[in-house]
């Protein structure tokens, strides 16, 4: 027999899952509110001043705060196979890491070795994920080599799976070489997918480390001696050029010098559909501590491309970010501890590669971009959310706060401080290459599919909690540049959203889902902020579960009745 199901009064089947962020200024890409917002069941319902919400709805006070999207880090590399061992943190302890920073959505790669089946390697990677992460995630696909199976498995992931971009490298052993890489984004072009690029000359690397070595050159410092410059900056033009042959769209990752940025500006404004991405790492530390005589703490701080020991490369990556030289940030998040950093104890190639960051990448360019004055708070919801969910089309899904997105929400407080530590952080990894790095510009509250996640400065994410996102092909910022400035939420959203005509900034905007049910309560009228001592509902017991009595119905005024204006669907 069945254990019996206890009804639930319908005031309270969702209570648990409402909530409304109030008095705090909501910050999009474009501009920025002082609205209220309510959230129920995930999704972003209400948005504007005095809401008509039901009874036992939680309140968060966000006055002096910032309402975001939550950042959305589309480089990470999560229990990752290279160099010959795996990176230690895991789906849990990654995006764990990543809720405590204020990063609500990751999208990891998918490892293929060469003669492996794209396939099968993605099926590995979602019984990995699935039951660890915090929150959601979505998947890129590494091609690491080229044959006519591997166009029919990208088809498929792209038709079947939800994955709308792929991975090619230029460096290390599974790179592809010139004519490789033009048939992968020729594929990527016809299915409508996003090609990505690690831009290093393999080759030049490869005969590099060889002098190297042979003169002695072990240690750390020998990793940037082996990656000059100008081998990133020829890499990522080459593959503009590449790209451009076959009109696909290109996607740069972490681009972590000034030569390379000016080759990415240069391929743009000769027409080139390119865009740049740079990391945390590159705008909060240096390669100067590559030279560290402390082993731990020079190799900690090798990735490729390498940290640049100009010492003005991290503001130049945030101009060119304030520019649009650069369009987004990510971490590459790809970290290893102490004994795995020491495989490269006397040959500086065989360190594994990677740091730290997706903790961390939101406060980091907080305090390097908006607190230091190169950027404003609008440009760094579009450099850390935005952008990243227009370009692998989760906007306005992601990304954004509007009227039916999902609620990743971050309430920012930009006035507080917290000084980075391995000691403090929420990583696996032993070690963190912004240690003792002072940050203004703290998450209180991180808010994931509806859920607080963080509560005031508290971690309290959920194993499992976070879905996989599929990612449609053919992105219009991508494959519609020349209309991209246009996409907002109203136009890219779905057929279903509704907005109300506004006449005044804080007018009451609700979602077409209702939030009440029509005979517990009538439309109220959209009026201004409430004169000092008229009532709040949102301050009282108000309840769904109440019934109004016939007098108090009659006397609410109702702007746009049942069957009557509307203003269209967008």
């Amino acid at each position: 027999m069945s254990t019996p199901v206890k009804k639930v009064p319908i005031h309270l089947q969702s209570a648990q899952n409402r909530l409304l962020i109030k008095n705090g200024k909501v910050v999009n890409e474009d501009d920025i509110v002082e609205e209220d917002v309510y959230i129920e069941d995930g999704i972003i319902k209400q948005l504007g001043r005095n809401l008509i919400i039901p009874g036992g709805t939680r309140v968060i006070d966000a006055r002096g705060k910032l309402v975001i999207p939550g950042g959305i880090d589309p480089h990470t590399h999560f229990e990752f196979e290279f160099m010959n061992t795996t990176s230690v943190d895991d789906f849990y302890q990654g995006t764990k890491a990543a809720v405590a920073g204020g990063t609500t959505m990751i999208i990891d790669f998918v490892l293929v070795k060469k003669g492996e089946s794209l396939l099968d390697s993605y099926y590995s990677y979602r019984q990995k994920a699935d039951e660890k992460v915090c929150c959601d995630y979505a998947l890129h696909v590494i091609i690491s080599y080229w044959n006519d199976k591997v166009f029919d498995e990208m088809s498929i992931l792209c038709s079947e799976h939800g994955v709308n971009s792929f991975k090619t490298f230029m460096a290390y052993s599974f790179m592809l070489n010139d004519s490789e890489l033009y048939s992968a984004f020729e594929a990527c072009k016809k299915l409508g997918a996003v090609a990505m690029v690690h831009a290093e000359n393999g080759s030049i690397v490869f005969k590099n480390t060889e002098k190297l070595l042979a003169k002695g050159v072990t240690g750390p410092e020998g990793h940037e001696l082996s990656r000059p410059e100008e081998v990133e900056a020829e890499a990522v033009n080459r593959a503009c050029t590449i790209a451009n042959q076959v009109d696909c769209p290109l996607y740069i990752v972490h681009v972590m010098s000034k030569s390379a940025t000016i080759a990415l500006a240069q391929a743009r404004s000769r027409g080139v559909r390119v865009i740049g991405e740079t990391l945390a790492a590159a705008l909060g530390t240096d390669g100067s501590h590559c030279k560290n005589t402390c082993f731990q703490h020079s190799a900690g701080h090798v990735l490729s491309p390498p940290l640049r020991s100009d010492p003005m490369t991290p503001q130049y990556l945030m101009n060119s970010l304030a520019q649009n030289d650069l369009q987004l940030t990510g971490s590459d998040n790809c970290t290893f501890n102490k004994s795995q950093k020491e495989m490269g104890l006397n040959d500086f190639s065989k360190i594994p590669n990677g740091v730290n960051g997706v903790e961390d990448r939101m406060s980091v360019i907080w305090e390097k971009g908006v607190h230091s004055g190169l950027i404003d708070a609008c440009r760094f919801v579009a450099i850390t959310s935005t952008t990243a969910a227009k370009i692998f089309n989760l906007y306005p899904r992601k990304g954004c706060i509007a009227l039916g997105s999902d609620a990743d929400i971050v309430i920012w407080n930009p006035n507080k401080t917290r000084t980075i530590s391995a000691k403090t952080h929420h990583q696996a990894v032993d070690f963190n290459i912004f240690e003792g790095m002072e940050c203004h510009g703290v998450p209180e509250y991180v808010i994931v599919n509806g859920r607080v996640c963080v509560d005031d400065e508290q971690v309290k994410v959920v194993q499992g909690h976070g879905n996989y996102i599929e990612c449609p092909v053919f992105p219009p910022f991508v494959y519609d540049i020349e209309n991209a400035s246009k996409l907002k939420p109203s136009d890219n959203g779905d057929a279903n959203w509704v907005t109300q005509p506004t006449q005044k900034e804080n007018d009451r905007k609700v979602c077409p889902t209702p939030t009440l049910p029509e005979s517990s309560v009538s439309t109220p009228s959209c009026k201004g902020p409430r004169p000092e001592g008229q009532r709040n509902l949102q301050d009282s017991t108000f309840s769904i579960s109440e019934d109004l009595d016939v007098a108090r119905r009659a006397c609410i005024k109702v702007q746009n009745p049942p069957g009557g204006k509307s203003s269209g669907f967008w």
